[in-house]
């Protein structure tokens, strides 16, 4: 067909859509029979179970709350079981509302004989302490408020950052949470109608979403008299307060189980067993209780009810909840109701004047899954996102490998494209093919003035969000809004941009560090290209075999750009690296090939790195299998390093399954001179720019001494010892890396 690409990945995607829809249908036609199968199966066995294991009045017939157990002729008894140990109430506040809502709380759960405790979210880890409340058998309680433009306050705004990234984070998985037992009170105004109370919805949102179980459903307060269904925001708390304690009061009794986030408008009827003292009336009295609970408590507009009804979701369908509705197709969380809105968004997006496939790079797709992923899209083919390893650095939990390879300072170091198309479609690439596709550029271009500006800005913005947090180093924290070192490795391929040399002197200009990869598929571009601090080329493959089926590239005659790539490698003057990812299955027999490419381009440093496996995704059919042991990586570097006799392994980061190969000329008088002097570099650059190029400089003229903890063989194995390494509680080992 005669159309462009971008129409065509439209048509792509609509099919892909309604392909799914007709997989969610046959699925969920085989749970229906599935379910009718296991209901009458369970109803003949309860129907036995009533016949033999009750007495006469219908109650169960050992005594409420013990078990009798005969032991040698003995009748003993067992202790009741522990159904809440505790409550734990969390809040986010500016003013004090929340805070002082929390305190009553908390006195009223303490009349009940409860244990409490009440916690400000930002003295609160949650990367250290959430996942423990799985198994606490604590009821955490949120009570949080949304600011005038929908942000979280101050104090619970890492809260939330690290809720919204956990639930994007497949090392953490949809079932991190699973076992947490919540409820959700939010304060806000509902006088700003497009941000009210967001801050309680998504935080219900992202512990669901992470398998957390609703004790009840979210509630809302509104500051706005003339809107608060009890007069005031207090007598709206108050209103909810008596309803959270009668269903704490009965799941301390056993009676209930938590909202399993079926119920529909927020009816929560999901009763687990029943006390001796249930009777009919009590049930009728429940009934009647529910039905009042949602006249008080509606929080689902109507779009949602529907949503429940369809699908058993209860998260209204925003933009920003478009990664969350394809992620979960597969488990069958939404039905037709998310297909045809986004169907709808799609074709909406269509008859925007202010869009047009032509000139725009972000189409509605990427820049939907894009944002939802974390990204800061800047113009119209530019990003930034907050990498791991700054936030990692930010609280003394260790630096990425470039810290340890080469001296970054991470949680300076901002990470960004110029470029978020890419002319690869890589197995392994762990941004799941959401961003656009092409081998050429033919958008409309943003000036780099404006890109390098709001890229810094939106990093400073997200280095914010860490003022204050429990574990952040109040220095780390001051030199991290000054932004040192700058990895163009985000996503896409930023030596596409055609203003990609002035995008790089711009950074220089502003002493910011240059660390480039490009993925070898344009050659021309790399040979024009000025200096920069580090220019890396990927290396997945050592044959066109094991390439076409690794980077699935664009490009027809993929195999010649990429050996050009590699020759035009050889020519710089600057440091080059060769980047080696390695997929277990796929590309770690080919060592003698490897050693070939490796003595075409002559770069002065090989980093090789296991595969980090990115989740469950239609773009690759990797999986854990693939990724390889530290151990592994160790024994291919290793005999990889004894077929180029003009190298030897110099550092090692076992933290992100890596080491560096480097040339031996860094080893100066038998040390290791991998690192780097960026403030001589940022002189080099300077006089060769006054110069018009004419003076020149080499890698050698800026390396650094590496020290003895982030050499290969140290006791420290790359960690850096000023640092605290974290393991995270319950979890396996992370050989995912970075």
């Amino acid at each position: 067909l005669d159309v462009s690409m971008d129409t065509w990945n439209f048509y792509t995607c609509l099919v892909s859509l309604w392909l799914h829809r007709f997989y969610i249908y046959s699925a969920v036609a085989f749970g229906i029979s599935i379910w009718i199968v296991i209901q009458f199966t369970t109803t003949k066995t309860k129907k036995k179970v009533t016949e033999h294991g009750e007495k006469s009045n219908g109650n169960p017939a050992s005594f409420e709350g013990i078990e009798d157990k005969v032991v040698n002729g003995y009748a003993t008894l067992q202790a009741k079981e522990v159904y809440v140990a505790g409550v734990k109430i969390f809040y986010g506040s500016q003013t004090g509302t929340a805070k002082r809502f929390a305190k009553g709380l908390a006195e009223a759960v303490i009349a009940l004989n409860l244990p409490v405790e009440v916690i400000s979210m930002g003295d609160y880890d949650p990367d250290d302490c959430l996942s423990e409340e799985t198994t606490s058998r604590n009821i955490c309680v949120f009570l949080v408020a949304t600011y005038t433009d929908g942000q979280p306050t101050e104090s619970a705004a890492w809260f939330c950052k690290w809720l919204e990234e956990a639930v994007n984070d497949f090392r953490f998985g949809k079932t991190y949470l699973k076992g947490l037992r919540y409820a959700v009170f939010g304060l806000g105004n509902s006088v700003y109608v497009d941000h009210y109370n967001t801050v309680g919805r998504n935080i219900d949102k992202w512990l669901w979403m992470l398998s957390a179980s609703r004790i009840m459903t979210r509630a809302e307060g509104d500051c706005n008299v003339a809107q608060s269904k009890h007069g005031s925001i207090e007598a709206d708390f108050e209103a909810w307060k008596a309803k959270f304690l009668s269903q704490l009061q009965a799941l301390c009794r056993g009676e209930k189980k938590p909202c399993s986030g079926k119920c529909k408008k927020g009816k929560c009827k999901s009763l687990g067993k029943q006390s001796k003292e249930s009777s009919d009336h009590e049930h009728g009295a429940s009934e009647y209780e529910n039905t009042e609970a949602e006249e008080l408590f509606e929080t689902s507009s109507d779009e949602e009810a529907d949503g429940e009804e369809a699908g058993g979701t209860n998260s209204v369908i925003d933009v920003e909840d478009l990664g969350s509705i394809m992620s979960h197709m597969k488990k069958a969380k939404v039905l037709h109701f998310g297909l045809s809105h986004i169907v709808t968004l799609v074709a909406l997006s269509l008859r925007n004047e202010k869009f047009s496939f032509s000139d725009e790079l972000h189409c509605p797709f990427s820049h939907f899954f894009l944002s939802w992923n974390g990204y800061k899209l800047i113009g119209s083919h530019s990003g930034v996102k907050l990498c791991r390893w700054t936030k990692s650095m930010l609280r003394g939990r260790g630096g990425c490998y470039k810290h340890t390879f080469y001296g970054i300072e991470s949680h300076r170091c901002m990470e960004a494209t110029p470029s978020l198309a890419c002319a690869n479609k890589c197995v392994f690439c762990w941004r799941h093919h959401t961003n656009p596709v092409g081998t050429e550029w033919r958008w409309k271009m943003d000036q780099p003035e404006m890109i390098l500006q709001e890229a810094i800005e939106n990093h400073q913005n997200m280095i914010k969000q860490f003022k204050g947090v429990s574990g952040v180093k109040a220095d780390r924290f001051e030199e991290a809004m000054t932004v040192k070192h700058c990895a163009l490795s985000l996503v896409g391929e930023p030596i596409m941009y055609p203003e990609i040399n002035q995008f790089v002197k711009l950074l220089h200009q502003h002493s910011i560090s240059s660390f480039l990869v490009t993925n070898a598929q344009f050659p021309d571009e790399i040979r024009n290209l000025g200096p920069v601090t580090q220019l890396y080329v990927s290396v997945d493959a050592s044959t066109k075999e094991s390439l076409k089926r690794i980077d699935r590239p664009l490009f027809k005659d993929f195999w010649q750009r990429f050996l050009d790539s590699l020759k035009a490698l050889s020519e710089k003057q600057q440091r080059t690296v060769y980047r080696l990812t390695l997929v277990k299955a796929w590309n770690v027999d080919e060592l003698k090939a490897y050693a070939d490419l490796i003595s075409l381009g002559e770069p002065d440093f090989i980093e090789v790195k296991g595969v980090t496996y990115c989740g469950e995704s239609s773009a690759s059919n990797l999986t854990m299998a693939n990724v390889p042991w530290h151990e592994e990586v160790v024994r291919f570097v290793q005999e990889l390093a004894d077929l180029i006799p003009d190298y030897e392994i110099a550092c090692e980061h076992e933290h992100s399954n890596c080491l560096l190969i480097a040339h031996k000329k860094f080893k100066i008088n038998g040390e290791w001179w991998t690192w780097i002097n960026y403030d001589r570099f940022q002189e080099l650059v300077r006089e060769h720019e006054r110069s018009s190029g004419s003076k020149t400089f080499t890698a050698a003229d800026y390396a650094a001494r590496t020290p003895r903890w982030a050499l290969f063989g140290s006791r420290e194995r790359g960690f850096d010892p000023l640092d605290v390494r974290y393991q995270r509680k319950n979890k396996a080992r992370d050989i995912s890396g970075c």
